[in-house]
């Protein structure tokens, strides 16, 4: 889906979460920007009742953001970033991102 200023909303519709998480997969949304690849994408979006599985929330996360492009979609937005140097526009591609996620998913269980 592209919004009006160019982005591109990706949304995987479902990713296997490792143990520790309040359900064993969610929807995943984040955004392509206008700069891309030499901007990386940054930040993503989950299912609205995804937590940790002890019902706590997941650190740097907010519910009720909305979704650029989708503004009825409520869900849990995590502010996580790539981290500085991890991001190369010669051999990253939005595969890489998609592990970037993973990985944070694996790192807070």
């Amino acid at each position: 889906m592209t919004s009006e200023n160019g982005c591109h909303l990706v949304v995987i519709p479902s990713v296997t979460l490792p143990q520790g998480w309040s359900a064993p997969e969610t929807h995943i949304r984040f955004v392509v920007p206008n700069g891309y690849p030499y901007a990386s994408p940054d930040c993503f979006w989950a299912d609205q009742s995804l937590r940790l599985e002890n019902g706590q929330m997941p650190q740097n996360a907010q519910i009720g953001q909305v979704v650029p492009g989708q503004p009825d979609a409520q869900t849990l937005w995590f502010s996580w970033h790539v981290a500085n140097g991890a991001w190369n526009a010669a051999t990253c591609d939005l595969l890489t991102y998609v592990k970037i996620i993973r990985s944070r998913f694996v790192e807070l269980k």
